[in-house]
């Protein structure tokens, strides 16, 4: 009888200490409200950690632009989100990615100064500048914002969290004027960034103009700054509707540029997405497409003499 109850008792915590673990490593959301930096205004970090988390893995890190508007609908800009923890999770599950940490890093009312490439900008015509100036006054804080990252939230995350802080297992991705931000980031910052995910690239700058300005000049910059050694992995993709009718053009230097450079499919990938819009929802449906092409799982090394 003792034996019994003892044996009974016994299963009980083992079912309890499971059932604590398993909610322990439910997924989950962290908010990071008001976060503090000497170079931009403050903003509000959201923090997604995966399925078993507490299990002691550490993971890759992928940074995304807008961030109110990559998890929750609630928070988005236009009511709907991204849902790249959904995606993610499902991808993971799958083994078509690794699983991985997401840090949704908010914009402020000064999204267009802090996401458009400084250096691309300042080589612009001077004509250029001043009608850019009367749509979207001032002038690019898009330096300060790569240091604000880079200098204090990624050294923050990677102090909070576990994280795997090499180029190798961190990542940058955004649509729009964020896709600019975060091939800026990446080229910018080739030591801290592996790869970005750059989802209709806004590549005239101007919402009223499509012009070839901005193209030539960010042209120019990725010529000098593209590497060929260590080479990051970039990902460009572009709709057919909406503000992503203009971009077929753009991008397609874009990919000479890149051919010339010798990227191939490892490194590289643009994908045009027939009847797709410049919105979140278009973005949500092809999320999955640059997050495997980011984070598939690494190829096992083969042992000595296989």
């Amino acid at each position: 009888m003792i034996r019994s109850l003892l044996l009974l008792f016994f299963l009980v915590e083992l079912a309890l200490d499971a059932a604590g673990q398993s909610a322990g490593a439910a997924a989950r959301v962290e908010h990071l409200p008001a976060f503090p930096s000497r170079f931009v205004k403050a903003r509000q970090i959201d923090v997604w950690l995966p399925e078993g988390y507490e299990q002691g893995k550490t993971y890759p890190v992928l940074y995304m632009q807008d961030g109110q508007n990559v998890f929750d609908p609630k928070t988005s800009s236009y009511g709907v989100a991204w849902e790249a923890d959904s995606i993610l999770a499902r991808l993971s599950q799958a083994g078509q990615t690794r699983p991985c940490i997401v840090v949704g890093i908010w914009n402020t009312d000064l999204r267009f100064r802090e996401y458009a490439p400084a250096q691309p900008y300042y080589a612009l015509p001077a004509a250029f500048r001043d009608a850019l100036a009367q749509e979207r006054p001032g002038t690019p804080l898009s330096d300060e914002f790569l240091r604000f990252v880079v200098q204090e939230l990624k050294p923050y995350i990677d102090r909070h969290y576990r994280t795997r802080p090499g180029r190798a297992d961190t990542f940058v991705a955004g649509s729009s004027m964020g896709g600019l931000i975060s091939l800026y980031a990446v080229l910018e910052y080739p030591r801290v960034f592996g790869g970005a995910a750059c989802l209709s690239t806004h590549w005239p700058l101007s919402l009223q103009q499509n012009r070839p300005d901005f193209t030539n000049a960010m042209l120019t910059y990725m010529d000098r700054k593209l590497p060929r050694r260590h080479r990051p992995r970039l990902y460009f993709d572009y709709g057919t509707t909406t503000l992503d009718a203009r971009y077929e053009p753009h991008q397609l230097r874009v990919d000479s540029l890149m051919r010339a450079h010798g990227y191939d499919a490892t490194h590289w990938l643009t994908r045009k997405y027939e009847g797709a819009a410049h919105n979140e929802a278009a973005w949500k449906r092809r999320f999955a497409v640059p997050a495997t092409f980011l984070l598939a799982p690494k190829p096992a090394r083969r042992k000595p003499g296989q």
